[in-house]
């Protein structure tokens, strides 16, 4: 039995929608949407760089990775709404597509021996 906390894409793909229809009045365009992701991306990099890398944080800054990656998500399929893409089928694709193009590659990589 599905844990009820489980979601899919589709299902994520419809709360998206959902709530921009209750709450957000409508999509932003999608030019506007870019940018908006590029931003959140560049969120989450600053994280991952005081986090991982060499910076710290700054007062009051908290390492919120999930936030961050949530909210490429949520802006990440507001896109996908508004240009009619079906982010299961594409994901499917692209596993495919990867796994044609690069089963042997990474395993036969001396640089990724341990």
């Amino acid at each position: 039995m599905m844990n009820p906390d489980d979601i899919t894409l589709r299902q994520v793909q419809h709360t998206v929608d959902l709530w921009i229809k209750k709450y957000g009045v409508r999509y932003f365009s999608e030019l506007t949407n870019m940018a908006c992701l590029t931003e959140e991306v560049g969120e989450l990099a600053r994280v991952i760089a005081r986090q991982y890398g060499d910076q710290s944080f700054k007062a009051g800054e908290k390492a919120n990775l999930g936030e961050e990656m949530a909210d490429i998500l949520f802006v990440l399929v507001c896109l996908a709404n508004q240009t009619g893409t079906d982010l299961t089928e594409a994901f499917h694709r692209t596993m495919e597509k990867k796994t044609n193009r690069d089963s042997l590659r990474h395993i036969a990589n001396p640089k990724l021996k341990a």
